[in-house]
């Protein structure tokens, strides 16, 4: 019998602000079984500033193995000079590591969302209410509109799963899309022109 490949959710807070509000809502119950149920095996937290406490409170009342962690193995750690793109690398498909296809889920600070966007997997953008002027809510709702991204609430994370998975889809259709705008089917040459710049 083969072994269930490994599936990751990535989740980073930031490193500048606490977010408390989406770390408390991964580390429901709720959501666990949320991504149990999506086959989800992993979910890696980068908890950012002041995020060790609430992550420890977590791993005291739910250590591995507890039936209402569902299954999902969770880590987590603070910061990462090196940046997170080894860490958002492990939500990519890598069949000879028995790994599919995961979800990365960020605070909407510009900086994570550009370096979620590289990976090529389904990207969940949760603006942070505690921020002056709420400049991030405007951000994840130009990315959704632009169909890049999903804009997702930390009060309705295991909905934003299925709309993730709906992304995930139309990021796999061929041709490409690059942004909200439908495109006509086209053949192969039509693709490559279009592609290169050489468009009439």
């Amino acid at each position: 019998m083969a072994q269930q490949a490994r599936k990751l959710c990535f989740v980073t807070v930031g490193a500048t602000a606490s977010f408390h509000f989406l770390l408390e809502s991964i580390l429901d119950p709720g959501f666990l079984s949320a991504l149990s149920q999506r086959d989800y095996t992993d979910l890696l937290i980068q908890f950012g500033k002041d995020g060790q406490r609430l992550f420890d409170e977590f791993v005291a009342k739910y250590p591995p193995g507890d039936l209402n962690r569902h299954g999902v193995t969770v880590h987590g750690f603070d910061f990462n000079q090196a940046g997170l793109d080894n860490e958002m690398r492990l939500a990519q498909a890598k069949p000879s590591e028995n790994r599919s296809s995961g979800l990365v889920i960020s605070h909407a600070g510009s900086g994570s969302i550009l370096a979620a966007l590289r990976f090529g997997v389904p990207l969940v953008v949760v603006p942070n209410p505690t921020l002056q002027d709420n400049h991030q809510e405007e951000l994840a709702g130009v990315l959704q509109d632009e169909g890049y991204a999903i804009w997702g609430h930390y009060r309705q994370l295991p909905a934003t799963l299925d709309r993730a998975e709906i992304l995930r889809t139309k990021m796999l259709s061929w041709p490409p899309v690059h942004g909200k705008q439908e495109r006509q089917p086209q053949d192969l040459a039509g693709v490559v022109s279009e592609e290169m710049g050489y468009l009439d």
